[in-house]
């Protein structure tokens, strides 16, 4: 069971930026495709952006093309998500998530295709 910790949430002003990081335990996660995901008050959970093992493959829900950055650092057993130009809808709890199969260069877009996960931070969205 690998342990993922999220990090770099809270909160920004409408156009600003911020970036979130998910450290993750053990010794095989260059082998796993990461996910980060949202889920707002009263919403479903979110695919926002997610990235293949060697980062080379990337996913983007359309609302935050262009807007935010997935990378990773294998070195680091670190997955980022860079928010660039906050909107108001962006505001929800951010969870970062592993594939629950290794060794896929493309990263699945099901939430089912993930099965462990981070505790979540927060980011708010000030007007």
């Amino acid at each position: 069971q690998v342990q993922l910790v999220e990090s770099g949430g809270g909160l920004v002003q409408a156009g600003g930026s911020l970036r979130l990081s998910c450290a993750a335990s053990g010794r095989t996660f260059t082998n796993y495709a990461m996910g980060w995901f949202r889920q707002a008050p009263g919403k479903e959970r979110e695919l926002v952006a997610a990235i293949g093992t060697s980062g080379g493959r990337t996913y983007y829900v359309d609302s935050v093309k262009g807007r935010f950055t997935i990378s990773r650092d294998n070195a680091k057993n670190t997955v980022y998500l860079q928010m660039n130009s906050r909107k108001p809808e962006d505001p929800a709890v951010y969870y970062c998530a592993r594939d629950a199969r290794s060794f896929r260069g493309a990263p699945p877009t099901t939430l089912t295709s993930y099965d462990d996960w981070g505790q979540g931070t927060q980011v708010t969205v000030s007007s």
